[in-house]
Parts: C-alpha cells; sequence; structure tokens
C-alpha cells in the first residue's frame, strides 16, 4: 500500500519521499512524535494524563488573516467574496499566487519521512468525503486520527481522496510582499484542484477548519444543512437537539450531557434523514477545565488524547488553570472516548430542539428566550456573540461581534444560502427554537453554568411548555413566566443592572448595532432578508 501512496503522491508533485508513515496506529505516532532528534514544536511532551501536549508557538488559534481562495472559473460567481461592503475571510488570490505557494509546500514535503493519513468527513455515507492528509510532524497526523473518522480496513482498500490537505507547517512564503499577501504565512485553498495548503502555522485546528470550509461550499449546494453546532440526543438517536455557536460559547461543554448521548462537539450536516456529525473526535477547550466543572470532557483526556497548549509543571503535571500561553488551549480526543455517545454512527433523528448559544459580554440577554422560527432566521443570520480571547491571533480581549450563521468564518458561499436552507429544514420539521445567553448580566458576572445547564435540561426534557411570557423590550424576546416566577433576579436581565435607565442604555445599543449589522444584508436581492428584517431589535 505505501508504493502506491507514494506514487499516487508523487503525482501531486511530492517526491522523493524518503519514509512513508501510511495510517499509523497510535503507538507508532507516539514513538514518532517522542523521538529525541526532533526540535522546536515538532515534539510532543509526556503529562501525567497518560497523554501528550504540544506547544503551537504564536500560532495558538487560527489565523484568518493569512486564509485565502484561489479564484477561477468555478469559484468567482459561487463562493462568498471578501469586499469592503461586506469584508469576510475569503480573500482571493490568483492561479499564479496559488501555484507559488502550493509549489513551497511541495518542495517542503517532498525528500521527507512523512505521514499520510486517509479519513473521512461525515458520518453520513450518502454525503461524507475522503480526504488525505499529508504532514512531516507525527503529533498533526496524531492530530488528524482524533478528529476524523478513520475508514475501515475494506475501506482503505478502495479509498480515492476527494480532496487534499499538505501541511508544510516549517515552510514560509518568503516573497509574501510582491504577492501582496499579509504575511509569510498561508492557509489557502484551490476547490478546482481540490486542495489546502498549510505554511507557517503550527496550530492544528487549521486542518479541522480547513475541511469544515470545504463541508460549507459543498453541501448547501445539494441543499443539505452545514452547521457550526454541537449536537446530543437520547440513547437512541431521537428527540435530537443542536446548539449553534462559536468557540467559547458553550457548544462542546452543553451537548457534553450526562443525561443525554453525544452526537458530535462542533460540525453537522443535517439532510433528509436528519443529523449527522462531520468529525470522529472533539476538540475541547482546557482553560479552567476540572473534573466537576466538565467531567465528560475532563475524563477523555487520557490515553491517546492530545494537548494543546497547555502548561506544563515539574513532573509533567498539566495545569489547567495556567492560562498564561494562551486562553485557547484544547484538546483533541477520538469521540470514542465519551462513554455516552452515539456509538458506531454519530448520527440523529431530526432535531426537537434548535439552541443559539450567544456569549452577550453587555448583560442585555435573557438567560433564556423562546423563539418564533422567523425570529431564529434573523438570529441566525445575525449570529451575535462574543469572540473568546485566543481563538484568533490577535485577540486579547473579549469583543462583542456579528458571525453570520454562527461561524461566518468557516462560511465559503453568501449567509443567506445557508439560512434557506435552514428555513427549509425548520419549516418542515418544526422544532423548538431558543436562545441562550451564556455571558454575562449587567453587573459583568459570567452568567452561572449550573444554571445554564438546567436550562437545558428543561428544553431537552419538554418541560418549557409555558404560553405565558414576558416580553424583553427592544428585542421582542420572549422569557417563560413559569422560570420568571422561579428567579427573576436571575432570568429578567433588566434586574441584573443598577436600574432599568441602565439597561435601556445598553439595550438600545446593542439594538442598534444589530441594527447596522443587518443593513449589509440588503446590499443584495433576496427575498428571505425581506421576509426576516422585521424580526429583529426595534427602537
Amino acid at each position: 500500500m505505501s508504493a502506491l501512496i507514494i506514487q499516487k503522491l508523487s503525482e501531486i508533485k511530492i517526491k522523493n519521499i524518503n519514509s512513508i508513515f501510511y495510517n499509523p496506529t497510535y503507538e507508532d505516532l507516539l514513538k514518532e512524535e517522542t523521538l529525541e532528534s526532533l526540535e522546536g514544536y515538532e515534539k510532543s511532551y509526556k503529562t501525567n494524563f497518560n497523554c501528550q501536549n504540544v506547544y503551537t508557538g504564536k500560532f495558538t488559534g487560527r489565523s484568518p488573516k493569512d486564509k485565502y481562495i484561489a479564484q477561477d472559473e468555478q469559484t468567482i460567481n459561487t463562493l462568498w467574496w471578501n469586499t469592503k461592503e461586506y469584508p469576510n475571510d475569503n480573500k482571493p488570490i490568483s492561479q499564479k499566487i496559488w501555484d507559488n505557494l502550493r509549489q513551497i509546500t511541495e518542495r517542503q514535503l517532498s525528500n521527507k519521512k512523512i505521514y499520510v493519513l486517509d479519513m473521512f468527513c461525515g458520518a453520513n455515507i450518502e454525503t461524507r468525503l475522503s480526504i488525505r492528509f499529508v504532514t512531516e510532524v507525527a503529533w498533526q497526523a496524531h492530530f488528524v486520527k482524533n478528529m476524523f473518522i478513520e475508514p475501515s480496513k475494506d475501506e482503505l482498500e478502495n479509498f480515492r481522496p476527494d480532496f487534499h490537505v499538505l501541511n508544510s507547517s516549517k515552510a514560509t512564503n518568503k516573497n509574501w510582499q510582491n504577492d501582496g499577501l499579509n504575511s509569510e504565512n498561508y492557509v489557502a485553498f484551490n476547490f478546482s484542484e481540490k486542495m489546502q495548503i498549510i505554511g507557517g502555522s503550527w496550530y492544528g485546528g487549521e486542518m479541522k477548519k480547513g475541511i469544515f470550509a470545504l463541508m460549507n461550499y459543498i453541501l448547501p449546494q445539494k441543499k443539505i444543512a452545514s452547521m457550526h453546532c454541537s449536537a446530543n440526543s437520547d440513547l437512541n438517536g431521537k428527540n435530537s437537539t443542536i446548539y449553534f455557536g462559536l468557540s467559547g460559547t458553550g457548544k462542546t461543554t452543553l451537548s457534553n450531557d450526562p443525561n443525554r448521548y453525544l452526537v458530535g462537539d462542533d460540525e453537522h450536516g443535517w439532510d433528509s434523514n436528519g443529523i449527522f456529525n462531520f468529525e470522529g473526535g472533539c476538540y475541547a477547550k482546557t482553560s479552567k477545565l476540572t473534573s466537576k466543572s466538565e467531567p465528560m470532557i475532563f475524563d477523555a483526556i487520557k490515553e491517546n488524547a492530545l494537548l494543546e497548549n497547555v502548561k506544563l509543571l515539574e513532573g509533567n503535571h498539566i495545569n489547567f488553570d495556567d492560562t498564561s500561553l494562551t486562553e485557547n488551549g484544547r484538546v483533541s480526543y477520538p469521540i470514542s472516548h465519551i462513554e455516552k455517545r452515539i456509538k458506531n454512527k454519530s448520527v440523529a433523528d431530526h432535531p426537537s430542539n434548535i439552541i443559539f448559544l450567544s456569549a452577550d459580554a453587555t448583560g442585555v440577554l435573557p438567560p433564556i428566550s423562546c423563539l418564533s422560527y422567523e425570529q431564529a432566521i434573523y438570529y441566525y443570520l445575525s449570529g451575535y456573540t462574543s469572540k473568546a480571547i485566543g481563538t484568533e491571533i490577535g485577540l486579547t480581549e473579549t469583543q462583542a461581534t456579528f458571525s453570520s450563521c454562527f461561524g461566518s468564518a468557516f462560511l465559503t458561499l453568501h449567509p443567506v444560502k445557508y439560512a434557506e436552507v435552514l428555513e427549509n429544514k425548520i419549516i418542515e420539521h418544526k422544532p423548538k427554537i431558543y436562545l441562550i445567553n451564556t455571558g454575562w448580566n449587567g453587573r459583568k458576572e459570567r452568567l452561572d453554568l449550573g444554571k445554564t445547564r438546567n436550562i437545558i435540561s428543561l428544553i431537552n426534557f419538554g418541560k418549557i411548555q409555558d404560553k405565558n411570557f414576558f416580553e424583553v423590550p427592544y428585542f421582542n424576546l420572549k422569557i417563560p413566566n413559569s422560570l420568571l416566577k422561579e428567579d427573576t433576579d436571575f432570568y429578567n436581565p433588566i434586574r441584573s443592572f443598577k436600574d432599568d435607565k441602565s439597561w435601556r442604555v445598553n439595550a438600545l445599543d446593542l439594538t442598534k448595532k444589530f441594527n447596522h449589522n443587518f443593513e449589509k444584508f440588503k446590499l443584495i436581492k433576496s427575498d428571505l432578508i425581506n421576509r426576516y428584517n422585521a424580526f429583529g431589535p426595534k427602537i
């Protein structure tokens, strides 16, 4: 098999391979990533959790300013390109610049010992993608093995890659200024050549999110929802709930529920059969992690898990409280490390509930709001939240933001395309929809995680059946009266400010931000935008 893989790699100009590890075992990878000859960020380090820890230098999060997509006949009229009026991360590059970056990557990976993993993205056999990952760094192969779906022996025999990911993290583009790029580092895509290349960045998440961007390009054009969400269900894959949200809003934390079964923690599709996980693993934040706060994640950190940028103390002891390296410390682990999961399938029925997680930094939004489906489309397009520290290069403080579809950094089509697909799914299957604030109150206190978990439990067990609500001014968000009677001070956000006027000042400011953000959607002619503009906050 290795000889065949070497031949296939030569066809994409990775040549003179010294040796190859093809779909290596965890035992093989552990030996390779701890070799004494390794230097710098190539090496992994043993921890007291019986798993390894790696460091990624300054790249402790994605680098969106270094993301590029080759513009050609296929993509010029389909992709959601970065523009002055509607800035995003899909910056176009010419075929000439792409060829230059690809040659840098090919040279870096040639004449080397390399690691090749053939993996699937997507638990649905009908729509999954076959991805070939190539890297010269063993722990990056370990990351891929944790995060994607491993083919069976029979599937490997007939494996034909739909897409290549070439990770040359040691390589940089010295002519970046002449190419008009942001820096010497690059994360570039060519959808016609079916390839992602990485240079300069050591962050494992660039491979994971790169494939998510690819799924976001392919699936909506087939009328399949591609979603930045986690999901769980009952034991039989019924009564499922999906949780939309950016990093730091609680997707992984809240979907890892001891009373539920995990479908996946970050990326899913929704087709005519139900929802399905894209991945074969989880990628959880470790900041302040304890066995009490998040027992399922904590217990998943064991042999074969891979920690990133977590501080090691004397004796190889992990210190999750020390975030001096980054607030975005992470752990990847195969989903099999979660005992309470949908086993062998990672699929579930059409969702009974949809939850939008928003870490509101202003304290204006309630801990729970019941949304109409019209409001749901508006808030989905808006994607209001706060970016968490460390999830992107240069982000050093919590920052309120609007991220379309709760993941605009990963969208390759216009947000309206995703909203249209989701609208059709909601109308057909009629899930209940909620907006959950996992952020702060008016006193700038982080909302209690235990109380948020209780809200999620009430939703999942169908115990919110209210017909009477308190309606929040400006936003027309409905708070269930049954919850207000239990704890008015917690559920009514106005009560957390020093007085009503203070809440209204902040609410008015946030309303203006919502309205200003939504103006950009009016730049395109869309019946959907015209229909749902009326369902947002109003002054």
